[in-house]
């Protein structure tokens, strides 16, 4: 646990050092994300700062091969083919972030990017379906490889459907990498494979990086992750849960006799992927009902919708991030409990809880409260720092008896 600990440190401490100099390096580049309809941040911001999580990536990476007790990680290629992968398509959100892309390079890039990782040894071997009759089913490299690649690009666009608002697709990552390490480490300790695997380092790593990058995101955003971010924390989310899912035959576990812990290897990882892959799902339904392309954007998915009844920047962002813990860390924890009743309904009264005091009447109430007065303040904000109003409290001139506060401007006293 030492040698993961210290991998992680290491990956979130070169991204949070790598992150401003990547900032400045997108300004000076005019990699800016420009305002939009669909978009929450009002002001032109940098983007790119998936290049600062890659490097904190591959150092970490770096670290963990100078460590003798993670030197079986590298036994297979898994981890070698995460980076290389996770390189090929950050370098194409790199690209995007800065001529902005079509839909169909995009895809084509996810695929290409996907398939380098499935050449290097990441594929899904075998899965478990909790159906009489069938029990574990083999998957021959006809049916693993495209299931593999269909995974990876589902994953790779649910993260960047989500990165909406700032620290939420970076804070989802993160509760997303660590209840995969904590799964993935959990068979190693039973027995069910080695304590130093691929998924674990992969989760550990990419959990570091996440972290490191969040100071810089998190509400208000000095720098977005963009789609070179997005991509890479999919894929590698992809690669984590396609290696932790294959790591044990489920039908070796102790608590054979029912179905649900044999089910957890395969509920695990859609569990964890819950919030992204909802909202991915609407968005695709919601926009081909009304006969659009389903890449075509706009304004409500999950956390438009938050915002839209009331609630704060920070306070959505929160709010997914209890609901992807919730999900997550549950379902980590009914495959280490082996899937107990009492934990199973605690987590959904938990879980039904958090929807009704989101969404109750009182609570949306208070939220456009909330939400009214963090908009006036902004607009206070923005009308004292325009070029106009500093321009006349400068030449302001003073009035005797009508003392002046620091910036200039002349207080209300003696005013009528």
């Amino acid at each position: 646990m030492r040698e993961y600990a210290v991998v992680l440190l290491t990956a979130g401490l070169v991204t949070y050092l790598a992150t401003p100099v990547v900032r400045l390096a997108a300004v000076r580049l005019r990699m800016m994300a420009a305002p939009r309809e669909r978009d929450v941040h009002v002001i032109p911001t940098p983007r790119g700062g998936g290049v600062a999580m890659y490097l904190g990536v591959a150092a970490a990476v770096l670290v963990a091969t100078r460590l003798p007790a993670l030197q079986r990680t590298f036994d297979d290629s898994q981890t070698a083919a995460v980076l290389a992968a996770g390189g090929l398509i950050c370098a194409l959100g790199v690209l995007d972030d800065k001529w902005g892309l079509d839909a169909l390079t995009k895809l084509t890039g996810q695929i290409a990017a996907a398939g380098v990782m499935v050449l290097l040894g990441v594929q899904l071997a075998f899965v478990f379906l909790p159906v009489a009759d069938i029990g574990t089913l083999s998957l021959g490299p006809d049916i693993g490889v495209p299931l593999t690649l269909l995974l990876t690009v589902l994953t790779v666009n649910a993260l960047n459907f989500i990165d909406g608002l700032d620290g939420l697709a970076a804070g989802v990552s993160a509760i997303a990498a660590l209840a995969f390490f904590a799964y993935s480490y959990h068979l190693g300790v039973e027995g069910y494979d080695d304590i130093a695997s691929a998924p674990a380092l992969i989760t550990a790593v990419l959990a570091g990086a996440c972290l490191g990058f969040l100071p810089h995101n998190f509400s208000p955003a000095r720098i977005f992750m963009g789609d070179s971010g997005s991509m890479l924390v999919g894929l590698m989310l992809s690669a984590a849960a396609v290696s932790a899912t294959g790591q044990a035959d489920p039908q070796t576990f102790d608590s054979a006799a029912t179905l649900l812990p044999l089910a957890l290897p395969l509920l695990v990882p859609i569990a964890v992927l819950s919030i992204p892959f909802i909202d991915l799902v609407m968005a695709v339904v919601r926009r081909s009902l009304r006969g659009r392309s389903p890449f075509s954007p706009d304004k409500m998915h999950l956390h438009h919708r938050l915002l839209a009844i009331g609630h704060s920047h920070r306070r959505a962002v929160l709010v997914m991030y209890f609901w992807a813990a919730l999900l997550s860390f549950g379902a980590v924890m009914l495959s280490i409990t082996g899937g107990k009743v009492e934990l199973l309904v605690g987590i959904a009264v938990l879980l039904v809880l958090g929807v009704v005091v989101v969404l109750s009447p009182r609570a949306r109430r208070a939220a456009r409260e909330a939400r009214a007065a963090e908009l006036e303040a902004q607009r206070q904000r923005s009308r004292a720092d325009h070029p106009t109003a500093r321009a006349l409290r400068a030449t302001a001139p003073s009035v005797p008896g009508r003392p002046a506060d620091p910036a200039g401007k002349p207080s209300p006293q003696g005013v009528r």
